[in-house]
């Protein structure tokens, strides 16, 4: 008998709500640490906005997991769908890169399963980390706090220096490598 309890992330779709969303690399192992495996994420967020019609309103990319606050515009979505479609991305294009110019580095990326099958992933296994928000404050809480997650970690003096984050963007600094939607972002003192 299977003693094992997996954690299940519920999502709920709910028209008009943003969702904060953390991914993490698999084993919190730090994959994205190289700019070429950033730019994976950064062109894999780009297609699914395109595809599935969203708002991005924040993001941050650390080494070895990734925030991103947005906003579905239609009145139907399936926020899982949009998570995966980001995700599938950098993993294929991962795989492909490991196999063909780092080969050495594949058992990194191996996760047994629990039947004793083997996958290479880039993802830890699971949903990750997903919060609907709806008032205008809590957004803009959690844009503080994903801006803030490169500072907090070292990884630089201020939050808008860390290039892969959209803390830049929102200082007036420069504008990052993904294009942020603020034109849709919710008023403070509104509900």
């Amino acid at each position: 008998m299977d003693t094992t309890h997996r954690k299940t992330c519920r999502r709920y779709n709910t028209p008009g709500h943003a969702h904060a969303l953390t991914f993490s690399c698999l084993r919190r192992e730090a994959f994205l640490s190289r700019d070429g495996s950033r730019q994976w994420l950064i062109e894999g967020i780009d297609r699914a906005r395109d595809k599935l019609l969203f708002h991005l309103w924040a993001y941050v990319i650390m080494p070895e997991h990734a925030h991103v606050l947005v906003w579905p515009t239609g009145s139907e979505y399936d926020i899982s769908a949009i998570l995966n479609s980001i995700k599938q991305s950098v993993s294929k294009r991962a795989l492909i890169h490991v196999h063909r110019h780092a080969p050495a580095f594949l058992p990194r990326m191996e996760d047994r399963q629990p039947n004793g099958d083997v996958h290479y992933r880039f993802w830890q296994r699971g949903g990750g980390y997903d919060r609907n928000v709806f008032e205008p404050v809590t957004v803009f809480e959690q844009i503080k706090y994903l801006h803030n997650n490169p500072d907090r970690c070292q990884l630089c003096a201020k939050a808008e220096d860390w290039i892969w984050s959209s803390a830049a963007d929102y200082s007036g600094i420069r504008v990052g490598p993904l294009r942020i939607d603020r034109e849709s972002l919710p008023v403070l003192g509104s509900s």
